[in-house]
């Protein structure tokens, strides 16, 4: 089994983790509960995981899907329980909690894990160095330190909607909001050669984003600071970034929407994942509401990533954000 992540910036550090949850149930079961867990749990102390298992059976294999749930402090096992009941339904479900071996879990869980490929980037660790073929970008990430590696279905979905963006536009200021180990920025400073702020409420992932853009040469474009949201002085500048990354949580994305239109360039562009599909609506009413429009909607792996932009022009009714 490999161990996805929901998002690729998720503030609690990985060695930090002191229980797992872990429920073995149906593909649309497990979306269920990774959705309702996302809307319940705070995600400043806990990660999400889901993943394809099989389990052998004779003359067949039956396909199931894995939640796993990290959790930095002992969590309410009874409410948990009741939780995934919720999600559940009439179906019933088993239940395990374990504890978590301090010793790197994340890096022995991702180590060996091929390279990733999307568009002309290519994503590896330290193992897989060397692999780039001649036009293409090579990113080196270790997940040590902070979740995102670039497997993930949404970091992937963020990146194949920035090749498809540079097909008929070159962003010049560039803002990833939550940017755990700095993929999407570093994806963007590495393509363009542009300023890119890459903010996570996690000195941790600061420490990572900063030490992966080094590691890449990408240190003269790419600037990491520690912020919640859009809270830091070097984002206080209304409608300044023209294309803007969060790959977060659905809840989270919603409530920064308003904070999101205020930093974004009239005709500027958002690529928002880390949703299911049922996420969905909920996340495009919220932006509507700020003057952005959907341009294009993608699925990978059963994550939901969001182009949006924002209209050039105000229309009627409506004031400035």
């Amino acid at each position: 089994m490999s161990l996805q992540h929901n998002s690729s910036s998720l503030p609690t550090p990985p060695d930090t983790a002191t229980t797992m949850m872990r429920v073995v149930c149906s593909e649309a079961q497990a979306q269920a509960i990774t959705d309702l867990a996302s809307e319940i749990l705070d995600p400043f102390d806990t990660a999400i995981t889901m993943s394809e298992i099989e389990t052998p059976v004779p003359q067949w294999s039956v396909t199931h899907w894995a939640v796993e749930i990290f959790f930095e402090t002992p969590p309410d096992q009874p409410t948990l329980r009741e939780m995934v009941a919720k999600a559940m339904g009439d179906q019933a479900a088993t239940v395990s909690f374990s504890t978590v071996d301090q010793a790197d879990w994340v890096a022995r869980s991702l180590e060996g894990l091929p390279a990733v490929r999307v568009g002309r980037f290519v994503l590896h660790g330290a193992h897989d160095r060397g692999c780039a073929r001649a036009h293409e970008i090579a990113l080196e990430i270790e997940a040590a330190l902070a979740f995102g590696t670039g497997h993930h279905g949404t970091t992937r979905g963020c990146l194949t909607l920035l090749n498809s963006i540079l097909k008929t536009r070159r962003p010049q200021y560039i803002l990833d909001v939550g940017t755990g180990t700095g993929v999407l920025a570093l994806a963007a400073a590495r393509i363009l050669r542009t300023p890119v702020i890459a903010g996570d409420i996690d000195k941790t992932c600061v420490t990572a984003a900063r030490a992966n853009a080094i590691a890449n040469n990408a240190r003269p474009w790419l600037h990491p600071i520690h912020a919640t949201g859009i809270g830091h002085a070097a984002l206080r500048h209304p409608h300044h970034f023209d294309l803007v990354f969060a790959n977060i949580l659905a809840k989270p994305l919603r409530q920064l929407a308003p904070a999101l239109a205020k930093v974004t360039a009239r005709g500027g562009q958002l690529v928002l994942s880390g949703l299911l599909a049922g996420d969905v609506a909920g996340v495009l009413a919220a932006y509507r509401g700020q003057q952005f429009y959907l341009v294009r909607q993608l699925q990978v792996e059963g994550w939901q990533t969001l182009l949006l932009q924002k209209r050039a022009r105000l229309r009627r009714g409506y004031d400035d954000v």
